[in-house]
């Protein structure tokens, strides 16, 4: 059961998952809590947080970077749930930019095989997954947002081509526009984020990218100073009438600092965000957004104002902060989409620590003291997505969750051995 929700059979429900991290596991969790179903999980793999699990079954295909098998999987789990009872209800969620463009791309097959499909539609993903011309559409909408120069990699191949000056000043953050573009390029020293302190980094930078064949964009933006707990997250969703009928925000106590982890919150504190809310809002609306989104913000530690950094067409890596809650994330697309039913909007106050770490190492990271005693009155009920024992407390699945534990410690270890005060 989810805290602060009854639960409520629907055996007729059939929730399929496109992916396998901690984020697809709680969106298995949150149906299971809400509803009592088991989801079907599509994946290339069947790595640690949804492996042996009894919420889930797991279906896993040959390459999971193919987007066409992956489409095929899913028709097929289609077509055996409905001929084993016509009389369910599939709901397919996806929960990285790349598995949310291959649901949309595909949209008219995949609901044609019976499956509700609760995204944007293409045109407005092509415009908000790339975090230039979010910053752009951002701007028109009146929303805060860091200083931004884009260096477009198309022409790339021209001898003659010649990156454009960037001028935000130092340090600095690059980052690819869109993810999409990014993630099946390959080079010594690649970062899902780069702070790059000179011009001779940047210029560096700039050359790795061009010589490993990336031609799309990237973005240099103005470093918005301050530790993991000037960032924060909100997590909405948007029904088919257009009304935001759930807002969840929370305060990142501390963030991953892996290569291919790092901007990824690894502990938060649920919470009122206030006028981000209404920004939030506001974006939603005026871009006619649909479905779930979570925006990435930052708060200046200097003056207290804050700029969103993106938002991802999708729930994120993180939602079950939103369940834990007490607003199960599964309510609002079966009311929206299999119930057709209007959900008064749902705004999340409760605090609750969310955290995927050991409370001694968090605490290790969190400096300030208020946050420290907040930290230490909210740990004995901390939300960690994967520690479902009441359904979900096999030997293996608890053995697995106090290994990935201590292996936060190794890598915080590796890559962020000490507090610095500035990340980003």
């Amino acid at each position: 059961m989810s805290r602060g929700q009854a639960p409520e059979p629907r055996p007729e429900l059939a929730p399929v998952l496109l992916g396998g991290d901690i984020g697809v596991y709680a969106l298995a969790r949150a149906f299971h809590e809400r509803y009592g179903v088991t989801s079907t999980v599509i994946s290339g793999l069947v790595p640690g947080p949804i492996a042996d699990s009894r919420i889930l079954r797991s279906v896993t295909v040959e390459d999971s970077h193919d987007e066409r098998g992956l489409v095929d999987a899913a028709l097929t789990v289609a077509g055996e749930t409905l001929a084993a009872d016509p009389g369910r209800r599939l709901i397919l969620l996806a929960n990285s930019d790349w598995l949310v463009r291959t649901v949309v791309r595909h949209r008219d097959e995949l609901e044609a095989a019976g499956y509700v499909v609760p995204f944007l539609d293409e045109d407005l993903l092509d415009r908000i997954s790339d975090k230039a011309t979010f910053a752009e559409l951002a701007e028109k909408v009146g929303i805060a947002v860091p200083r931004t120069i884009v260096q477009d990699f198309a022409g790339a191949d021209d001898p003659g081509w010649r990156p454009v000056p960037v001028d935000v000043g130092w340090p600095l953050i690059a980052k690819a526009a869109s993810s999409a573009d990014y993630q099946d390029v390959e080079f010594p020293g690649k970062r899902k984020v780069f702070e790059i302190a000179s011009q001779a980094e940047l210029d560096d930078l700039w050359r790795r990218l061009r010589e490993a064949g990336f031609r799309g964009r990237f973005v240099a933006q103005e470093l918005v100073p301050g530790d993991d707990t000037q960032m924060r997250s909100i997590t909405a969703y948007v029904d088919a009438r257009g009304e935001a009928t759930l807002m969840a925000g929370a305060h990142v106590l501390l963030e991953e600092h892996t290569p291919n982890g790092l901007g990824n919150p690894a502990a938060m504190i649920t919470g009122d965000l206030g006028a981000m809310f209404d920004q939030a809002r506001a974006f939603l609306a005026e871009t006619g957004y649909r479905g779930f989104a979570n925006f990435d913000i930052k708060v200046d530690p200097r003056d207290g104002r804050f700029a969103f950094f993106e938002v991802n067409p999708r729930i994120g890596r993180n939602n079950y902060y939103v369940t834990a809650a007490g607003a199960n994330v599964a309510r609002f697309v079966v009311a929206d989409h299999v119930d057709g039913v209007a959900v008064d909007p749902v705004l999340v106050t409760r605090a609750v620590l969310y955290s995927i770490l050991p409370t001694s190492l968090l605490l290790r990271y969190v400096r300030d003291e208020e946050l420290r005693a907040t930290v230490r009155r909210l740990a004995p009920d901390t939300a960690h997505p994967l520690a479902y024992w009441a359904a979900d407390g096999g030997a293996k699945r608890r053995a697995y969750v106090a290994a990935a534990k201590l292996n936060q410690v190794r890598k915080f270890r590796q890559w962020y051995p000490e507090p610095t005060g500035t990340g980003f």
